[in-house]
Formats: C-alpha cells, sequence, structure tokens
C-alpha cells in the first residue's frame, strides 16, 4: 500500500507538472502580449488596418506603412524577427483597453500622446509629429480654416481626440458625426453626407494618395493641433518602456526612421516634423 501511495503521489505531481507548463505560466503567456515559451517565440503588436501610409492590412493579408516599420525594427531591437510579430487590430477606442487586458505588449496606432490616456497606460516615445488638419473634396472652396466648419458636418473616428478639439475649441456650431473608421468617413465625404474628415495630416494624406481617390479630396493644409504619436505599452512597465525608447532613438540615429517617412508618407507629398525629442519615461 504505501509503494502504490508513493507512485500515485509521483504521478500527480507529474501531471501537476504538465498542467503547469501547458498554461504558460512563463513571462510569455498569451496573456502578456506573447506566447509560452520564454517570451521570445511571439510578440503581439497593435496597429491600424485601415491607414494608408502608416498601419494598412492589405487584400493579400500584408502589412504596410511607417507605424508598421516602427514597430518592426522596435520588435527586433526587442528580440523578435518579423516572423514572430502578430500585429492585431487597434481601433482607436479599444487601445487603452488591449493594452490593459495584456491582449497586446504595444501598441503602434498613431496614437497621440496625452495625459488622458497616460493615467491608464504608459508611453514611449514620441516617434513621430504630426498636426491635425482637415480633408475635404477637391472640388469644395468654402472649406478654408477651422472656422468655416460651423453649420457644417464634420466627421472623424469613434475614439478620437481630433473632432472633439474642433467642436469645443474651434467650430463649436459643428455637426459632429463619429464614425467606427476612417474608411467610413471617407465615404460620406465622397458621398456629400459629411463636408469634412478631421484627424491628423499624416493620416489625411495617406487616404488621398490611394490611387482610388486621387483627385477626388484636397488637404486644407492647417495645423489645428500638435499629435505627438507615442508607443502605448502597459503602465508601470518601466523596463519595457526604457528598451522601447533606446529602440526608437537608435532608428533615428542610423537613418530607418527617416528612410521609413520617406517611403511611406514621401507619395503622398507630405512633410514630416523633424524626429521629435523623446520625452517619456525620463
Amino acid at each position: 500500500m504505501k509503494l502504490f501511495k508513493a507512485g500515485a503521489a509521483a504521478a500527480v505531481a507529474v501531471v501537476l507538472s504538465l498542467t503547469a507548463t501547458a498554461c504558460g505560466g512563463g513571462s510569455g503567456s498569451a496573456g502578456d502580449g506573447g506566447t509560452a515559451g520564454g517570451g521570445k517565440d511571439k510578440i503581439v503588436i497593435g496597429i491600424k488596418f485601415d491607414q494608408p501610409g502608416l498601419g494598412l492590412k492589405t487584400p493579400d493579408g500584408k502589412f504596410t506603412g511607417f507605424d508598421v516599420d516602427v514597430a518592426t525594427y522596435v520588435a527586433k531591437e526587442l528580440g523578435y524577427q518579423p516572423d514572430q510579430i502578430e500585429f492585431k487590430q487597434a481601433v482607436s477606442a479599444e487601445r487603452e483597453n488591449m493594452i490593459s487586458n495584456g491582449d497586446v505588449k504595444l501598441v503602434v496606432a498613431t496614437y497621440t500622446i496625452n495625459d488622458k490616456r497616460k493615467a491608464k497606460v504608459d508611453f514611449a516615445g514620441p516617434y513621430f509629429l504630426a498636426h491635425q488638419d482637415l480633408l475635404v473634396r477637391a472640388d469644395d472652396t468654402s472649406i478654408t480654416k477651422a472656422e468655416d466648419l460651423n453649420k457644417k458636418k464634420l466627421c472623424s473616428v469613434t475614439g478620437s481626440t481630433s473632432a472633439q478639439n474642433v467642436k469645443t475649441k474651434l467650430a463649436p456650431e459643428a455637426d459632429l458625426l463619429e464614425y467606427p473608421g476612417y474608411s467610413e468617413c471617407l465615404t460620406g465625404l465622397e458621398n456629400k453626407a459629411v463636408d469634412a474628415l478631421t484627424t491628423d495630416g499624416s493620416i489625411l494624406a495617406g487616404y488621398a494618395a490611394q490611387e482610388k481617390n486621387k483627385g477626388k479630396f484636397k488637404l486644407v493644409g492647417l495645423k489645428l493641433s500638435d499629435e505627438p504619436y507615442g508607443i502605448g505599452l502597459k503602465k508601470g512597465d518601466k523596463d519595457l518602456q526604457t528598451k522601447v525608447n533606446a529602440a526608437l532613438k537608435k532608428m533615428v540615429e542610423d537613418g530607418s526612421w527617416q528612410k521609413a517617412v520617406d517611403a511611406n508618407l514621401g507619395p503622398a507629398g507630405y512633410k514630416a516634423e523633424p524626429a521629435p525629442q523623446i520625452t517619456e519615461g525620463s
């Protein structure tokens, strides 16, 4: 009987050990934006899927854009090759939740650093400075400044700060419409359901430069706000923040940052600001 009990206890210990291994109890668990196996098997990064020039998922399943290039560079500096990156769609309204819940390790998705968001997540960077602008139909001459939006229909994306900025500070009588994504706003603009689309000029330029949109829209050319893009990460993860900041600095210093800007935003005729100084985590 004693031998039987000892054997049974050993078997239970083995089963428990295997169960713990299967649950991925290490730092690379799926709930921490990675996979089991020491944390280097995969990294999950949130990006936009519908922003040409910045973060776009193409029909063949590939990912292109400046944010994609930044994310890929940073991931490499963290020890991940491109085939170890899983890109997950990060819509504006869900970015903080995705980080807090551990669905992603990083968010690189035209993610403006502001105090409201910093109450929930931390940032590395900034790595890009954009300015809010307006996109209108190419033949529309009635909108040349923000105040012209009063009594007009203004579109932006749910969870974005851009439209609220216009509504509260510049054109309080604008009729604000918030859609799930920029593509819906663009369709509304083309169909005259809305009069203008507002967000960062870098995003708008990407849409205007698409082959299917050439000649349909134009940027008004305003600088309605400063939009410093940061890389979102879980609050309190200072080690990761430091590593990402170091990667961003290296990307600028070795010329990869400018190369990515030229390749992704240059074709739209967008004139980017120089790489901003990193302020987060300092």
